[in-house]
């Protein structure tokens, strides 16, 4: 299946090495380029891609607000890129149901990777990018500590099953590994992320994980 991918980042130089490492995939196709927030919303509406590679720091419409957008609209799924300054952009993009982080010095392969990763329903990528995104995210003077806290009776609406995978989660496993890890299908996991997801009112894996460290799963 071809993966085809919106690359929205302000930086030409930038955005043209990009989009030679996703064209370098056989299985990845470029549907287009945006150079800031609101073209990339605008292209995903029109190209309806499977992913936006989002850029946060851009003009005009900042690739946060374009996230929300794009995931409020169900457009596409969001990788976004960033420096890892872990500031408010970060954040915000986290709190828009970004699906995955990925640094802009990351090798042409992890870039790759990723986007095949995020196109799959794997929202957690990176895991040494996820884990730092966590640990900032759910540390005490974190502000995003009560961002997305869920109440008692909300922790206790999932099943068992449910809070093995939210805490699995936690750790920034893939779907493949929570499933050896409690022995069960692929595509149960993926059930079951789905309908957690639904019980507490997140939008996506990254967003679970940060309260699974939370809640201390």
């Amino acid at each position: 299946m071809t993966i085809r991918v919106l690359v929205a980042e302000d930086q030409s130089a930038v955005r043209a090495g990009l989009v030679l490492i996703l064209r370098s995939a056989g299985d990845i196709e470029v549907a287009g380029e945006a150079a800031d927030g609101e073209e990339a919303v605008r292209l995903a509406r029109e190209l309806r891609p499977d992913l936006v590679l989002m850029d946060v720091q851009m003009p005009r419409l900042d690739g946060v607000s374009a996230t929300r957008q794009v995931v409020a609209e169900g457009l596409a799924d969001v990788l976004v890129l960033t420096t890892f300054d872990l500031d408010e952009y970060v954040f915000g993009a986290l709190r828009a149901g970004a699906a995955g982080f990925l640094l802009k010095n990351a090798e042409a392969a992890e870039l790759i990777s990723a986007v095949r990763t995020v196109a799959r329903g794997e929202g957690l990528i990176a895991p040494a990018v996820t884990r730092r995104l966590i640990a900032e995210f759910a540390a005490p003077a974190a502000p995003s500590r009560n961002a997305h806290a869920a109440e008692p009776a909300e922790l206790a609406s999932l099943t068992r099953r449910e809070r093995e995978v939210l805490g699995c989660l936690g750790q920034g496993l893939s779907n493949a590994e929570i499933a050896g890890r409690l022995d069960m299908a692929e595509a149960t996991v993926k059930t079951h992320v789905s309908r957690l997801l639904g019980k507490l009112g997140l939008r996506s894996r990254v967003q679970a994980a940060v309260l699974a460290q939370e809640l201390g799963l």
